[in-house]
């Protein structure tokens, strides 16, 4: 169960996103990118490419109750970043838990539980967006996505107005595979290649595929199948069982792929 390997060409690759980064800041007039940090490979990626524009980046640390380890990363590749880029690069890390836990007192109680707790998870990345955007805007910055082609237009692995709430993707036309190739060609941490993706909103070490019920060389997979329109038919097993978690999540998801709708009023309505 493999996608179609055409292959990136590594180097060329990263020229040309750093290069369309410079350009789309210097065409919208801004002065730089904010990127979230998260210790995770799609966010380093990221963040490096900005960084390597030679443009202010501002990398942005937010836990909520976070894992330790994926702290860990995430200062681990700041610190790398700083020292590759001592002259543009700033951190600052903004210890939301308390503004979570503060914001969790004001709704109301008895609310269903399977639904507040996924209700958690979303508020979680929505107050990193609003950070996000209030450092943007305080200096006329782009808020970098860190989004990959899977979770973006695949599967829909993100959270509406949260981590999608973004002005530029500079990776959603990546896969995940090719997200790592990348990270590794640019110098990304050992630590952060090596650690099983995750969206760190849980507060515990359940990962990405945890959540999914499939790992991202099957989504690829099955993302390339769904794109040919080549649907279930001759599957069995565990390719069914993929092909029936993306078509569903896909399907799911789809009110976060496409343009929100507007009511669009009939002429005989207006007078």
């Amino acid at each position: 169960m493999n996608a179609k390997k055409n292959g990136l060409k590594p180097d060329q690759t990263i020229d040309y996103i750093v290069d369309w980064l410079k350009s789309y800041a210097f065409n919208a007039g801004m002065n730089g990118f904010v990127v979230g940090i998260s210790g995770g490979v799609d966010s380093a990626l990221t963040s490096s490419l900005c960084a390597r524009t030679g443009l202010p980046t501002l990398c942005v640390s937010m836990p909520i109750h976070q894992a330790a380890s994926q702290v860990g990363r995430a200062n681990e590749h700041i610190e790398n970043l700083k020292k590759a880029y001592p002259d543009t690069l700033s951190y600052h890390e903004i210890d939301l838990s308390p503004s979570f836990e503060l914001l969790l007192t004001k709704f109301p109680k008895g609310l269903n539980h399977e639904l507040t707790e996924m209700a958690k998870v979303n508020t979680r990345a929505r107050l990193r967006m609003t950070c996000l955007y209030f450092l943007a805007g305080a200096d006329k910055r782009l808020v970098a996505g860190t989004g990959n082609k899977v979770e973006d237009f695949g599967v829909g692995f993100y959270t509406k107005y949260g981590d999608g709430g973004v002005d530029l993707s500079p990776i959603a036309d990546l896969t995940k595979t090719e997200v790592f190739q990348l990270a590794a060609e640019i110098g990304v941490p050992k630590s952060i290649l090596v650690a099983p993706p995750t969206d760190g909103l849980w507060g515990d070490d359940r990962t990405d595929e945890d959540q999914i019920g499939a790992s991202y060389p099957e989504l690829e997979w099955a993302m390339e199948r769904h794109e040919n329109e080549l649907g279930t038919e001759g599957l069995e097993g565990r390719e069914l069982e993929v092909m029936e978690i993306f078509t569903r999540l896909n399907k799911a998801n789809q009110h976060k792929m496409q343009p929100i709708p507007v009511c669009q009023l009939p002429t005989h309505l207006r007078v």
